[in-house]
This record gives C-alpha cells, sequence and structure tokens, in this order.
C-alpha cells in the first residue's frame, strides 16, 4: 500500500483549541488545545482508523484532493500523510512461526557459525521487498 495523504479540516474553536475531522472517513474525528496538539492527535485517529479497516478487510476510502474540500468559517485544510506499512512495522511486530526446508549441509554449516535463522530470514525479506 502507498503512502495516503488526506485532507484534515482544522476548526479554530471560539473557546479555544482546535476541532478537526476527515471529510474522507465518517467518524475520524479528534481535537487538540495546541495545533501541535490537534495534529498529532489527527495523525493518531488516522492511523487507528485506516489500520481498523485494512485489518478488517474493509474498503479504505480514496483522499480528496485538497482544493476540493469546502471550508467555513475558522477552518483551514491541513494534509495527514499516513503510510500503511510503516504503522504495521511499528504497531504489529507480533512474531510469527514459520517452518521452511533448506538443504541439510547448508543447515550444518550455518549451525556450525551459529547463524540465527529467524534473523537471515528476516533481512532477507526486508531486502527482498526493499525496506531498510
Amino acid at each position: 500500500m502507498k503512502k495516503l495523504y488526506y485532507p484534515a479540516i482544522f476548526q479554530v474553536e471560539e473557546e479555544g483549541g482546535y476541532s478537526v475531522f476527515f471529510p474522507d472517513i465518517e467518524g475520524c474525528n479528534t481535537q487538540g488545545e495546541t495545533v501541535e496538539e490537534a495534529y498529532d492527535m489527527a495523525f493518531d485517529a488516522l492511523s487507528l482508523t485506516l489500520s481498523y479497516l485494512h485489518d478488517n478487510k474493509l474498503d479504505i476510502p480514496e483522499p480528496s484532493r485538497p482544493q476540493d474540500v469546502r471550508l467555513s468559517t475558522n477552518q483551514y485544510v491541513v494534509i495527514i500523510q499516513f503510510d500503511m506499512q510503516e504503522y504495521l512495522r511499528k504497531h504489529q511486530s507480533k512474531a510469527v512461526k514459520k517452518t521452511l526446508s533448506i538443504p541439510s549441509w547448508l543447515n550444518e554449516v550455518a549451525m556450525e557459525q551459529n547463524i540465527n535463522f529467524s534473523q537471515v530470514l528476516q533481512e532477507a525479506l526486508l531486502n527482498k521487498i526493499n525496506i531498510h
């Protein structure tokens, strides 16, 4: 999955702080006292929502173009970037057991050299899928 860039509508509240919602994702809303906090909360809300949709094999909505987002008074658009692979790498690192077969001679040589098979496989897979 490629990186996604969702427009978030930041609304300056009269009593202070910011409300944030995503016009493309119903129910994905948050808020923050400062613009920095609102941005962090918006990233978290988007990440949790999109990872939930992904995990449950639900459709992930296409992001709107920022210029197509309609704004009211005291609102502005902020683009929030989401990278599913990066998010999953950070938050879903539970180990899974895999069974594999290699030639016996290779197994013997690797064991003599105290090679960690799991580490080698992880490094090879990361290299193969071009993640470093």
